[in-house]
């Protein structure tokens, strides 16, 4: 059976398996191929067979051919017969022994001939021996040889001698032609077997009795050895065996090879073994493969494929990663010439042409990869990946990295780049493994290099100067490189401000060191925000530690030398005004915030005006003159106050009511006295929220009313009052602050709207506005100086409160009706934000329910319906819900009462609930009642008839009792029957 019709199945481990054994070996000749040979040593000739020697009779059976041995055999039978009864007659006398005698004889001469004719298998058994055993390689025995030797001594090939010898030569043969365990299969063991079990005509159920036994040997000798790797290698033949002999076999292997009952094994351990040995024969076949891989070796190796019985995938890997270990050759190579330290040059270009053969190789596969018959090639051609090998993982990239560069330098060394390097960078950084940022990065680095290169020379040849359009060239430049425009943009601002710091060594640029920055800004195309950003970072730099000096040396060492070296500074290094002041300013507001740190920390109002002193005085007596130095301003010129400029912009008379903001604003003496004020260039605007910076103004403006607070002994405080000379701190620390004048004059009316308020909620405690608390508050108002419309609106908050709480309880009490709050309405009193909306339900609800119990009988739909919801302000739907639900309810009680009430002779308040009963109808039309007790009914209609009645409101009552006409008239004719019946019990009191 071919054994390449068999499939692959699934593996698992197997077993291990001794065997150990010395083995009788065929001289065998080995054909190799030249790859195998030349790593390979050929193995020693195996001892050849002892021949066989024939003893006795077989002497004379192998002297007789079977029609002679027929013969032989006759005469002998007869001449004893003869014998025997020539014998018999001599010396018997007699017939009978005459023929005893010759059945005597007759029976020795059979038994004789029967041992001839017996001796026949085994003597064509041992010339078979013989015969095999002259043979140097016992392949070349031929079928018609073996059954010429039955053929001549007339036995069968299934005599059991015969049979016998024949399975132990073929025995002898596959245990000679199967490798060691320590040595791997060569792959033609599977073709000698099938030839040679041919050429014996050994049948298949004998020739598989064979392997079970080789395999039974192998199994003995495993648990006679002790030694690991001597188990370990009968293993490993055993592994072979099983998958030898299942190639031999094919499809009968499965009912021929009883391994898993015999050996106690699995499928899965069965299959173990055919992989492993799959994997190990198809390996060794592509040991022959290289680099210069062509079609007929695919399609060779496809078909030791199948004839391994390897499964696709697995052969895949094992020709990737064949693929791989070749490319890895070519990659150590190349590393190790990189890294040589005997070469006084690293060999760069013998480096990239191992490179050269890898993209060689790997393009080959593409091709092969593509190939209109790739399905007749070896499975896993493709592009080449180093995933999974030496420099598959981190430890090597940086080795792989090293190669990348110096691919991508050789590939720039003509000073461009070719479309042709471009797709082979591409293929190299596949194969590599290397990420797109990493190879950018690499291929960026060396080729900014060129560039610069590149670069500098046209620059020093006057090239880009005389080209015509500087951009153009450039991008020619970049064009060539394939380099990045805004790369080379990149590279240029670094290029200029490399120039600039070399020009900026000395603290200041001068006219020369100007013209040659301007001409390196034209010849690379620099914008100018560029540029400016380039002399904010290099010069501001410079500048900044400037001012960090002026700025340490304090209030005391700002002295004429700092002066001149600001000014210096500011000028020579060509900075901009506001630069220079952006530069300044972050210096600044950083010792602000530590003064206003320090301020936050201190533990009382006093200690934090203090930091707040320090920080104004650090204001006007360093900031200040850092300030007019900057701009290169005289010392002599004041700065304008921001309160002055505020004040203009805001209303004077709030300004002139208010008395702290009166002082703020500082007269021509004070200002004298105390010296210019400070700068207000640089403000914590934009580093503290509103709220922090309105605090801190705040602080010292209750530090500028109440005094400076002196703890003494036992307990006691002496408060030392300010002069007027504090206001004026407190206006410039709304400069340093950035409070605008609307902020400061907000915190100003702030604290004068708390004092009022305080005050006249104490005045105002139960809510009555009188003439003498007005004129007391009119004095308060004046005392803080508050503005009228402020104190008015804080008078208004306080009495509306109070009467909203007025209003609150009286509602909740119940002693608020509609008329009420209809008055307090036309008094213009907001009753919707006094008395929330679930209390003006409540009056609503109460009003309707007072109109259904009030005994006239009378609803108006306009009145409870929109007047009423619309002076509540409340949703008029939902009034009118509620009527409906109150009148609904009130139907039946008002029934019930009017009983309750002829039960008492109460006729008054019968007539009234009767009323009320109307109108509830009248708000919900009703069907009519039913009552236990008719007769009570028709009283309560005699009862109303009597009470003259509007003819509306007795008919629809007839109609709600159920009444009909017949029995009105008859109550109308009759008369109160009640009331007759009973004159004497009428007179009562309510």
């Amino acid at each position: 059976m071919n054994p390449s019709t068999l499939t692959p199945s699934h593996t698992l481990l197997l077993p291990s398996s001794a065997y150990h054994a010395r083995r009788r070996r065929f001289r065998v000749s080995l054909p190799r191929c030249s790859s195998d040979a030349a790593s390979v040593p050929p193995p020693p000739p195996p001892p050849q067979r002892p021949p066989k020697d024939l003893k006795g009779i077989e002497l004379l059976v192998d002297k007789l051919s079977p029609p002679a041995r027929l013969a032989t055999s006759a005469i002998l039978v007869a001449g004893a017969v003869a014998a025997g009864y020539g014998l018999g007659s001599r010396f018997g006398a007699s017939r009978y022994a005459a023929i005893g005698g010759a059945v005597a004889l007759g029976a020795a001469g059979g038994a004789a001939a029967y041992a001839l004719n017996a001796a026949a298998p085994q003597v064509a058994a041992v010339n078979l021996h013989n015969y095999v055993a002259a043979f140097d390689d016992p392949a070349k025995l031929k079928k018609e040889e073996i059954e010429a030797i039955a053929a001549k001594y007339g036995v069968s090939k299934q005599d059991e001698a015969f049979k016998a010898e024949i399975c132990d030569i073929y025995s002898e043969f596959v245990s000679s032609v199967l490798p060691p365990g320590g040595e791997e299969l060569k792959g033609d063991e599977v073709d000698r077997i099938i030839s040679f079990k041919n050429s014996l005509g050994i049948d298949d159920p004998d020739a598989a009795t064979m392997h079970m036994e080789i395999g039974r040997k192998f199994f003995r000798q495993r648990l006679e050895v002790g030694d690991r790797d001597a188990d370990i290698e009968q293993r490993r033949a055993f592994q072979k065996l099983i998958y030898v002999s299942n190639l031999v076999f094919g499809d009968a292997s499965s009912f021929l090879l009883p391994w898993k009952r015999v050996f106690k094994i699995t499928d899965s351990q069965i299959e173990v073994a055919v992989r492993d040995n799959a994997q190990r024969l198809y390996a060794s076949k592509l040991k022959s493969v290289g680099r210069d891989i062509d079609a007929e070796q695919l399609v060779a190796l496809r078909e030791a494929q199948l004839l391994c019985r390897l499964s696709d995938e697995l052969a895949e890997n094992l020709f990737r990663e064949h693929a791989r270990k070749l490319v890895e050759e070519n990659i150590s190579v190349a590393i190790g010439i990189l890294k040589s330290r005997g070469r006084a040059v690293p060999g760069v270009s013998e480096a990239v042409s191992e490179l050269n053969r890898v993209l060689a190789f790997n393009s080959l596969l593409v091709s092969f990869k593509n190939h209109p018959d790739v399905d007749q090639f070896a499975r896993g051609i493709g592009p080449v990946s180093l995933v999974g090998g030496e420099y598959g993982g981190d430890r090597k990239i940086e080795d792989l990295k090293l190669l990348y560069r110096a691919y991508v330098s050789d590939a720039l060394s003509g000073g461009r780049m070719e479309d042709n390097k471009l797709a082979a960078l591409n293929q190299l950084r596949n194969i590599f493994g290397l990420g797109k940022r990493e190879a950018e990065s690499i291929s960026l680095d060396v080729t900014s290099k060129v560039y610069r290169k590149r670069l500098a020379q046209a620059a020093s040849e006057g090239e880009l100067e005389m080209a015509d359009s500087k951009a153009a060239f450039l991008q020619n430049l970049c064009d060539e490189l394939h380099f990045d425009p805004q790369k080379a943009s990149e590279l240029h601002e670094e290029i200029y401000r490399q120039k600039l710091q070399k020009c900026v060594a000395n603290g200041e640029l001068n006219d020369e060191d100007v013209a040659a920055l301007l001409r390196l800004r034209v010849m690379l195309c620099i914008p100018q925000p560029i540029v400016e950003a380039a002399h904010s970072d290099i010069c501001g730099s410079l500048f900044e530690k400037i001012v960090m000096d002026a700025i340490a040396s304090g209030v005391d060492g700002y002295d004429a030398d700092i002066q001149k070296s600001v000014r210096k500074a500011a000028h020579g290094l060509r900075l901009t005004r506001e630069i220079a002041m952006s530069i300044a300013s972050k210096a600044v507001r950083k010792i602000f915030i530590n003064y206003i740190k320090r301020a936050r920390a201190a533990g009382n109002r006093t200690e934090s005006a203090k930091e707040l002193k320090k920080m104004i005085a650090f204001n006007t007596l360093v900031v200040t003159k850092l300030v007019e130095d900057i701009k290169g301003e005289s010392t002599d010129v004041s700065t304008e106050e921001p309160v002055k400029e505020v004040i203009t912009q805001s209303e004077d008379e709030e300004w002139d009511s208010i008395q702290t903001l009166k002082k703020v604003r500082p007269n021509e003496d004070l200002m004298e006295k105390l010296g210019k004020p400070g700068q207000t260039e640089i403000t914590l605007k934009d580093d503290l929220p509103e709220r922090d910076r309105t605090d801190l103004y705040k602080t010292y403006l209750l530090f500028c009313l109440t005094g400076e607070v002196t703890r003494v002994p036992f307990g006691a405080q002496i408060t030392t009052k300010k002069d007027d000379s504090e206001y004026l701190l407190l206006n410039q620390l709304g400069g340093i602050l950035g409070l605008s004048g609307k902020e400061i004059v907000e915190v100003h009316r702030g604290l004068a709207e708390q004092a009022f308020r305080q005050q006249a909620e104490v005045i105002l405690a139960d809510g009555q506005l009188t003439k003498a608390r007005v004129e007391q508050l009119g004095n308060l108002q004046k005392q803080v100086g508050l503005p009228q419309e402020y104190a008015q609106k804080i008078i208004k908050s306080i009495t509306t409160t109070k009467m909203a709480a007025a209003i609150e309880t009286a509602v909740t009490q119940g002693r608020l009706n509609m008329k009420q709050i209809r008055e307090l309405k036309e008094a213009s009193v907001d009753l919707d934000s006094m008395v929330s909306e679930n209390l003006r339900e409540t009056v609503f609800k109460k009003t309707v329910d007072d109109i259904f119990s009030s005994g006239t009988g009378e609803f108006d739909e306009e009145e409870v319906y929109e007047k009423i919801p619309s002076d509540l302000n409340i949703n008029k739907e939902k009034a009118r819900r509620v009527v409906h639900e109150l009148a609904k309810s009130r139907l039946s009680n008002s029934l019930v009462q009017a009983v309750s009430l002829l039960r008492q002779r109460n006729r008054q308040g019968v007539v009234s609930s009767l009323n009320d009963l109307l109108a509830c109808d009248k708000a919900v039309p009703s069907q009519t009642v039913s009552w236990e007790v008719p007769e009570e009914l028709a009283d309560l209609y005699s009862i109303y008839l009597k009470s003259d009645p509007t003819p509306e409101n007795l008919s629809r009552l007839q109609y709600l009792l159920g009444i009909n006409d017949s029995t009105a008239a008859a109550l109308r004719e009759r008369g109160d029957r009640l009331l007759d019946a009973t004159a004497e019990e009428e007179k009562f009191v309510f």
